[in-house]
């Protein structure tokens, strides 16, 4: 009987296998992403925007192409349905103007109410650097524990952004338990991006769960956590960015906000040099 044996990195993994016969190289593409972690207070939606101002603009300083805030950035975890705003809010229209302002793409979490006395939604938007709303992601499960299932509806589809090149899938804190959300957008996905109001007795699920969809998937996993005490509960942030092997990366911290790079070449060449996602049923 013949064992194999797996490399003990993602490095490793690269130089093996059967990457010498791979394909020629495509276009390696780039994108520095800023790890947005801060404390969105509670039902406090200017302070915590101005929270939000004020961290853009650091790491726009430095040239990031992407900064990701928590999830539901301007209320804190709330599951009060009349928290929610809609797409034409001063809530909405202020990040909008951060992200115009600075010239950078701006990832956060809103509760959001899509039209007048439709249910509110535990909602992701990508703001492009013109200030315009390119993709809204819904959560599709709802934190029932907590009764998020009361005043919200879930989400019925996956959601993907092209940011300058590279293929984000958006994803929302409780999600992040459901491999099957993940699995299916894997393919056109270079990473994933996980907001979320992760609170500091699972923490280490947080942790746990963010490398199994790395691995899983082969794909950049980045989870973007908030920070601060809300509502009874600690938030430790902890967020952080693994590769597609599953190792951790180490950002670079600029202005107390951590920024990590994605290479979406690296992501091509695992899964030629390994193609595991081929054998999914």
């Amino acid at each position: 009987m013949t064992i194999a044996t797996l490399p003990d990195s993602i490095d490793t993994a690269l130089a093996i296998g059967t990457f010498a016969q791979s394909k020629p190289a495509a276009e390696t593409v780039r994108l520095t992403v800023a790890l947005g972690e801060y404390d969105t207070g509670w039902h406090d939606s200017k302070t915590s925007i101005t929270a939000a101002g004020r961290l853009v603009r650091r790491v726009a300083e430095v040239g990031a192409d992407v900064v990701v805030l928590p999830e539901l950035a301007t209320t804190g975890a709330t599951t009060e349905g009349d928290r929610a705003v809609p797409l034409d809010s001063p809530d909405v229209a202020a990040i909008r103007a951060i992200a115009k302002s600075n010239a950078m793409w701006v990832i956060t979490g809103i509760a959001l109410r899509e039209a007048r006395g439709a249910c509110a939604v535990n909602a992701a938007i990508a703001v492009n650097p013109s200030g315009e709303i390119i993709a809204v992601h819904r959560k599709r499960r709802l934190f029932g524990f907590a009764g998020e299932d009361r005043e919200f509806s879930p989400g019925t589809e996956s959601t993907i952004v092209d940011v300058n090149g590279v293929k984000l899938g958006l994803f929302i804190c409780y999600e992040l338990r459901f491999p099957e959300l993940f699995g299916p957008v894997a393919d056109d996905v270079d990473a994933m991006v996980v907001v979320a109001n992760w609170p500091a007795n699972r923490h280490e699920h947080w942790d746990a769960l963010l490398r199994a969809r790395a691995i899983e998937n082969q794909c950049f996993m980045i989870g973007v956590n908030r920070t601060g005490f809300a509502d009874g509960l600690s938030y430790l942030g902890g967020s952080t960015v693994f590769d597609p092997w599953g190792d951790r990366i180490s950002p670079t911290p600029v202005h107390a906000t951590r920024i990590a790079t994605i290479d979406t070449e690296r992501v091509r060449r695992l899964r030629e040099s390994h193609p595991f996602l081929k054998d999914r049923a």
